[in-house]
């Protein structure tokens, strides 16, 4: 790669912009020869280059601490404590960590004082002291490791206190995620909403007002109205609209905060004789008058979406590739604002973002499921007749855990793919049948014998994501899911 021409700094959009080290080198040494010589030798192991090079370290260094001292002067630019003193002009500070907590199911006879419970990978749960148990008693841990820490069902298990008289302790649920410290992103998309509070239209100022106020995290933004004008906030004809939102209306969608707080917001910056529309609805006092009025708007109703990723591993796959497919997903879930639309190529496209170089990817994927009711077993398999190639007529898939019961393949297409079960089992509520998009194939030497590993959900604030591998090695990696 060819190193870029060498260009004075200069003050651009996304602050002060500095040439590279290898651009003042190069033009360090053109400047030598222009003095000297073009005859003169500057190869790397002369002495001039030797020189040349570190005088231009040093300026790029000092040019690298100009850069970062004038970026700290812009929110937009700004990093850690400097952007953490810059917000302060807008009343703002980085939000701290928090904490994760989960529910503890203990057993037996004792009273704990200062004990702790561990999971699987270590962490410790701190038990309030004292605790009294009596047979079987529920208490909330809080995880002495700040941030996201994660534990899903019955893996915080170790007694890491352990007393005469305690038996066991699990998490019958999933535990609560805490907050790492707000990132830079975050507390300058957050400034961003605080200088829109003085906007200049009444709708953008209540939505800024709202997403200032205390606790609140997200307020559904303004969608385009089908057909008609306003948005899905703002009504402004005297009839309902596509939506379904009353005339001369505005319809909030607010998460987190207090009904009181986000009430007094929506009023304080509500035009003249707007209905408030919602069925959470709470009494506000006129800060001047004294007069009392309901202001209403809605809460988010939760939808679980459940993603389901089928992967063929290529050189270079691991388990650190899993990793980080899932933590990119549900990064980009996060990421979407209340009633926003997830979309099966948004999925494909995160997924495969995690490859470093997409010439040379270290996965396929063979399909993308997405849902809003998880898949609640995977067929297993019993190996067959060895065969090359794979499944075969009569081959038997076993159904796990409380579905029970066996299928046999009834028919298969040129390549060894299933095409047909029999029976097509169901149990109340679940159907179960053949996944769609994905390859099938024998195992080693072995027809149809796929180890299939259930990793465990990652959660999310409302959200939870599964993923399935088929383990590696194994021609085809087929997985055979719940649909």
């Amino acid at each position: 790669m060819s190193t870029p021409p060498y260009v004075p700094a200069y003050v651009g959009p996304a602050g002060l912009v500095v040439p590279s080290y290898p651009s003042i080198l190069t033009d360090n040494l053109q400047a030598y020869l222009n003095i000297y010589g073009t005859n003169q030798y500057v190869g790397v192991d002369s002495a001039i280059y030797q020189l040349l090079a570190i005088i231009s370290l040093k300026q790029s260094d000092t040019n690298l601490g100009l850069q970062l001292a004038y970026n700290q002067s812009s929110p937009q630019t700004a990093v850690g404590a400097g952007l953490d003193s810059i917000v302060k002009m807008n009343g703002l500070a980085r939000l701290p960590f928090t904490y994760s907590q989960a529910v503890l199911t203990l057993v037996g006879t004792a009273t704990l004082v200062n004990a702790f419970a561990q999971d699987q990978v270590g962490n410790l749960w701190a038990i309030p002291s004292p605790t009294t148990i009596s047979g079987s008693t529920s208490v909330l841990a809080i995880c002495t490791t700040p941030g996201n820490v994660t534990a899903e069902p019955n893996t915080i298990t170790i007694k890491a206190s352990p007393t005469n008289g305690w038996t066991s302790v699990t998490n019958p649920s999933a535990a609560i995620p805490g907050d790492p410290v707000e990132t830079d992103s975050s507390l300058r998309a957050r400034q961003a909403i605080s200088v829109a509070l003085p906007a200049l239209t009444p709708i953008a100022a209540t939505i800024a007002a709202v997403l200032a106020t205390l606790d609140v995290t997200r307020v559904a933004p303004g969608y385009p109205t089908p057909g008609g004008p306003g948005t899905s906030i703002e009504n402004p004809t005297g009839a309902t609209d596509s939506w379904g939102n009353p005339a001369h209306s505005i319809t909030m969608v607010v998460e987190g905060g207090t009904d009181a707080a986000v009430g007094l917001s929506i009023y304080l910056k509500k035009t003249i004789g707007c209905l408030t529309n919602g069925t959470t609805s709470t009494v506000v006092t006129d800060p001047n008058t004294g007069y009392e009025e309901t202001i209403s708007f809605y809460r988010p109703s939760y939808v679980q979406p459940y993603i389901g990723i089928y992967v063929h591993g290529l050189a270079g796959f691991t388990s650190a590739t899993v990793a980080a497919i899932q933590v990119a997903l549900v990064a980009y879930l996060n990421s979407l604002a209340i009633g926003e639309e997830v979309t099966y190529s948004a999925l494909w496209s995160v997924a495969l973002s995690v490859t470093p170089n997409i010439s040379q990817p270290e996965f396929s994927i063979k399909g993308v499921t997405l849902g809003d009711i998880a898949p609640t077993a995977l067929f297993t398999v019993v190996p067959g007749t060895p065969a090359g190639s794979g499944y075969l007529v009569n081959d038997v898939l076993t159904l796990p855990g409380g579905a029970g019961g066996t299928v046999t393949v009834t028919s298969v297409d040129g390549g060894g793919a299933i095409t047909g079960i029999n029976p097509q089992v169901t149990t109340p509520g679940t159907g179960y049948g053949l996944a769609t998009n994905v390859a099938v194939s024998g195992g080693t030497g072995t027809n149809g014998h796929v180890d299939i590993t259930a990793l465990q959900p990652v959660t999310a604030t409302d959200l939870s994501l599964l993923f399935y591998q088929a383990s590696q090695g194994v021609s085809g990696h087929v997985v055979v899911a719940a649909v």
